[in-house]
């Protein structure tokens, strides 16, 4: 049997308790997960690449079969760099099928090897978006029900105490 690979692709910015549902039971299918940050060349950042990429690693610290990257680039060829042939792409909502598909598509064009799997996020996630933890974190809220807490504490930080 194949070691079964996949890899969770998204800006991350920062991670919320919605992406650690989805990265925590994709942990329980697949014998690697491979975290891919990417720039979203769409928006700016609130972290950098760098931290991001340190407060994903401080959330899945207790979960061993997870690795965190920076990747620049096509999805797709991140895939074959760490031989996955499967990407999980997290829905909250409907809403988000749309663009996704779109994404799958092309994907999909590049590479006809790789397959993308959409799980949706547990229901008591399913309205936490990082732009809204960042807006209510910026309004000195309490976050913690939404976040891992270096996030809440590197927001808190951020924003001023």
């Amino acid at each position: 049997m194949t070691e079964s690979k996949a890899v969770i692709p998204g800006s991350f910015d920062p991670i919320t308790y919605g992406h650690m549902d989805i990265i925590e039971r994709v942990a329980q299918r697949f014998d690697e997960i491979h975290i891919c940050v990417l720039k979203n060349s769409n928006k700016e950042g609130t972290f950098t690449v760098e931290e991001r990429m340190a407060l994903i690693e401080a959330s899945v610290a207790d979960i061993p079969n997870v690795e965190v990257h920076q990747f620049n680039g096509l999805l797709v060829d991140f895939c074959d760099e760490v031989g996955a042939k499967t990407i999980i792409r997290g829905l909250r909502a409907v809403s988000d099928f749309e663009y996704e598909l779109r994404l799958t598509s092309m994907n999909k064009k590049l590479n006809s090897d790789v397959e993308t799997l959409y799980m949706m996020t547990s229901t008591n996630y399913s309205f936490i978006s990082s732009s809204v933890v960042k807006e209510v974190a910026q309004y000195k809220a309490d976050i913690s029900e939404f976040v891992p807490e270096p996030v809440e504490k590197a927001l808190k930080e951020k924003f001023g105490k």
